[in-house]
């Protein structure tokens, strides 16, 4: 029985620790901003992102769930023709939500 307690702690740290959400190619070059980095840039769309806080009963890192979230978010940002993505709320339970920014005048 200790052996197996021992083997479940083990795959929970390992996998808690684990970034599943890779930015994409093509939003590599969307920023992760403040607020006071996007005046006068045009706020084109909000997104809404969400990845797991758990597996199982183990709680993931705060900032491995911090770094997903704003992954995510850069990749959703593409969809909108943004630039940068400034968060607009904290996070909870594994959500967050994003303001998308065009700010280069391409």
């Amino acid at each position: 029985m200790k052996k197996l307690s021992l083997t479940l702690i083990a795959i929970a740290a390992v996998t808690s620790s684990c970034t599943w959400v890779k930015v994409s190619e093509q939003a590599s070059s969307v920023a992760v901003a403040n607020a006071a980095n996007v005046r006068g840039c045009k706020q084109v769309s909000e997104v809404n992102v969400s990845v797991p806080n758990k597996v199982g009963f183990v709680k993931r890192d705060a900032d491995k769930v911090a770094t997903e979230l704003a992954n995510m978010a850069r990749n959703e940002a593409i969809s909108d023709s943004g630039d940068t993505v400034v968060p607009s709320s904290g996070i909870e339970n594994g959500r967050q939500s994003f303001n998308v920014y065009k700010c280069n005048k391409k």
